[in-house]
């Protein structure tokens, strides 16, 4: 197995961690789970409900999900107002594969995915138009979306889907074969989880970093990490080739 015997660390919420850890469990690694974010869903009543509402109503052009948790977090709250995904009553964007297969999952097609799966690559191939373009997103999102959308003539409405809240320590085992110098690799998939993992660790010396995507990245170097591979392309089989690149160069 291309990773025997490698230890690595996933960052990924709890609730999440387990696609990843299967990936490289299958190639040989030792796989760690050590959650540096969790996912919340926001307050019942609140914008999101509002949102739900206005797209079953054709109050929207788009729906663009960037994240699979913006998808389970949409269509948990749908459930619960009394809607389904053919209510979902506007075209659909996905800003991946894995987001696009979480639409399908729960009866929904995205009319729109980047050939290169990052928000950049979705700015770039959306068309240009006019109305608004609802985007449930997590409360920490970067705004590049928005702007590349309102320079094709779109009105962007951001709307938190969920809340991505660091956690405060990782689990012992994780902890210990950090503090012993026995991780050979630490995966981050998102920005969020950069900034989790070094709020709950500090800047970490020794395991190649590898990320899932650029934006993840930057924020990885920003943070002070040196970063040693990213995916491309940007999903979970190409972060454990990416993993599997890092450690045998």
């Amino acid at each position: 197995m291309t990773l025997e015997g490698k230890v690595v660390l996933v960052t990924r919420a709890r609730d999440r961690a387990g696609e990843l850890s299967e990936r490289l469990r299958a190639r040989g690694a030792i796989a760690l789970e050590a959650p540096a974010i969790r996912i919340e869903p926001v307050p019942e009543g609140g914008l999101l409900d509002e949102a739900i509402r206005d797209t079953a109503m054709r109050g929207h052009a788009w729906v663009a999900f960037t994240s699979a948790a913006g998808v389970e977090a949409w269509f948990d709250r749908a459930r619960v107002l009394g809607y389904e995904a053919r209510d979902l009553n506007a075209r659909v964007a996905a800003v991946g594969r894995g987001t696009a297969e979480s639409l399908l999952a729960h009866g929904a097609r995205a009319d729109l995915v980047p050939p290169t799966f990052t928000t950049e690559a979705l700015g770039e191939v959306f068309p240009e138009g006019g109305g608004t373009v609802l985007l449930p997103r997590a409360d920490i999102a970067p705004e590049e979306l928005e702007e590349a959308l309102t320079a094709k003539g779109w009105e962007p409405v951001p709307v938190d889907a969920y809340r991505s809240i660091p956690e405060r320590s990782m689990p012992p085992e994780a902890s210990e074969a950090l503090a012993g110098g026995r991780v050979d690799a630490i995966t981050f998939t998102s920005a969020s989880t950069v900034a989790g993992f070094v709020q709950m660790a500090g800047v970490v010396r020794g395991p190649v970093v590898v990320c899932i995507g650029p934006v993840t990245a930057r924020g990885a170097a920003a943070a002070g990490l040196e970063v040693a591979g990213v995916a491309d392309p940007h999903t979970l089989d190409g972060l454990a080739d990416a993993v599997e690149r890092a450690l045998s160069g």
